[in-house]
């Protein structure tokens, strides 16, 4: 199935032609394949050119949902450019008018147009990255100066399919070139958002707050990072989706998961939960906080889950063909969990636990963690802050829906209806005194965070910045559900392009929306 048929003359134009940290893990050691021990012969091209674009997200200033829309774009440049050497799957953008003779079907060809389609993308995405990509190009015996799209050979077939996808997504509404905005700077808001409350110190000051159900932009730590914009995404509503839209999916969680309001005893009560956890911190839920915490220099949310898919293709032994469809289906999931969530985000402008905390307890004494090293102390709600770096104490853009329970719920979704199994078996261990909140002192002894299954890693995600103080409980589980009705439609989009299911087993679904990944954790006491 071709994508809105109202860009179709985009594509057809090059198709006649040719025939945005903001978010830091600790230094630990863990068993990503990707990470420990998997060797270069093991790795497929698709997972190389991951590894190559993580690393560009981790050089590159942009937010959560600009990194899934990336991921989402290179992998679907990648995935046209394969589909052109496949006997049934189609591209989004080309449908099988790149279809190459039997004859031409190599792996040789494919994994050649599979590297200039995601070199071409790369470069688009992040400019500032192309020594290494042109170094890695060279170190596959490529040239990556060759612009060519007659399609007369498997590079030129590369660049074809990216071209087609790259004009397809250039007014997509993200902003990539930053030509929407006055500004003119990358993924800028252009639709005029203005926060209702002023912004503020970190810790905030009560006064400025107008209305304290909506989101406070707040000033961060001096000298470390300045006042990011007042809301990073405020236009991602915008963004066009791979399989949305989404307003249904929405309204079913905003029904079983409501936002609280203040003037009501749920919105107190929120607040209440969020600050008997910073009291009862404990080391293991503190490295729960700081693994998920995917900040600057990391590869945020969306790429934490690209290394688990990693993960999970030296695990299963895919094929090339294999991580081509998974990698595809996945981040595009990503892509649409960031587009549903910041949607509303925008719309719900929903206020951040540091803020509501300091209006609710201002000159009332608390029971919370005191700051690093201090443990849980008294102190006046006013000056609370959640377990967090000092440099970004909570993220520039409002809480409800959380973006990190909507893009791990997504995933997760993803590689359950992948895999046709919830299994996971991951985990991660923390060295004492490896915490970046707490250098040298957390955690005492070494912790092991174990993941059997997706669907508790996606619900510890959740979890994380619940225990961290920036996400209320009702922000967490409406994520989760999100995630879960946003990768369903995904990948029953994903099934028209590959012209089969990727396996017959793998379509069955390993969960619903209402359990697993959707709900309250309560088997484990990790979670609880």
């Amino acid at each position: 199935m071709i994508l809105a048929q109202r860009h179709l003359t985009i594509v057809l134009r090059y198709i006649s032609a040719i025939c945005l940290g903001l978010f830091c893990v600790s230094a630990s050691t863990h068993s990503y394949a990707a990470e420990s021990g998997q060797t270069d012969s093991k790795k497929t091209i698709i997972v190389e050119w991951n590894q190559q674009l993580l690393e560009a997200v981790r050089h590159a200033a942009i937010g959560p949902p600009m990194v899934a829309r990336a991921l989402a774009v290179a992998h679907t440049c990648m995935y046209d450019a394969w589909a052109a050497y496949d006997e049934r799957a189609v591209g989004t953008l080309s449908g099988d008018r790149l279809r190459r003779p039997a004859a031409e079907r190599t792996m040789a060809n494919k994994t050649i147009a599979i590297s200039y389609a995601a070199y071409r993308a790369a470069l688009d995405l992040f400019p500032a990255s192309k020594p290494a990509l042109d170094d890695f190009m060279k170190s596959r015996g490529y040239d990556p100066a060759n612009p060519a799209i007659s399609i007369k050979a498997a590079a030129e077939v590369g660049n074809a399919a990216c071209a087609a996808v790259l004009a397809f997504r250039q007014n997509d509404g993200s902003n990539e070139s930053g030509e929407m905005a006055k500004n003119r700077k990358p993924y800028a808001d252009y639709t005029g958002y203005v926060a209702i409350n002023e912004a503020g110190p970190t810790p905030g000051d009560f006064l400025k707050v107008q209305d304290p159900d909506r989101f406070q932009p707040l000033y961060y730590a001096p000298n470390v990072r300045p006042l990011y914009p007042p809301f990073v995404g405020a236009q991602w509503f915008k963004v066009l989706p791979f399989a949305g839209p989404y307003e249904a999916e929405i309204s079913r969680v905003l029904s079983e998961v409501p936002l609280a309001r203040s003037g009501f005893k749920e919105y107190q009560t929120q607040a209440e939960e969020l600050l008997e956890i910073s009291a009862g911190l404990t080391d293991e839920k503190k490295m729960i906080v700081e693994y998920w915490a995917d900040g600057p220099n990391s590869e945020l949310p969306p790429g934490h889950w690209c290394l688990f898919a990693q993960f999970v293709s030296m695990r299963d032994n895919h094929t090339l063909d294999e991580d081509t469809k998974m990698f595809f289906v996945l981040t595009n999931a990503l892509m649409d969990a960031g587009i549903a969530a910041w949607q509303e985000k925008r719309s719900a402008d929903s206020v951040r636990p540091i803020t509501a905390v300091h209006y609710l307890f201002h000159g009332k004494t608390i029971q919370a963690w005191g700051g690093p090293g201090k443990g849980t102390i008294s102190m006046d709600g006013s000056v609370w802050l959640p377990y967090q770096p000092a440099y970004l104490p909570t993220p520039p853009f409002p809480e409800y829906p959380s973006g990190h329970s909507t893009f791990s719920a997504a995933a997760a979704r993803i590689l359950q209806l992948w895999t046709g199994s919830d299994k996971f078996d991951d985990q991660f261990i923390f060295e004492p005194g490896s915490s970046r909140v707490e250098p040298g002192i957390t955690p005492k002894t070494p912790i092991t965070l174990r993941w059997p299954t997706f669907s508790f890693a996606a619900n510890q995600a959740g979890m994380s910045r619940r225990y961290g103080g920036i996400h209320f409980k009702s922000g967490d589980l409406a994520g989760r559900m999100l995630g879960c009705l946003v990768a369903e439609k995904v990948w029953l989009r994903g099934q028209n392009y590959f012209g089969a299911p990727a396996k017959p087993q793998r379509a069955k679904a390993a969960t619903s929306c209402g359990g697993g990944v959707a709900t309250e954790p309560t088997s484990t006491s990790l979670l609880r």
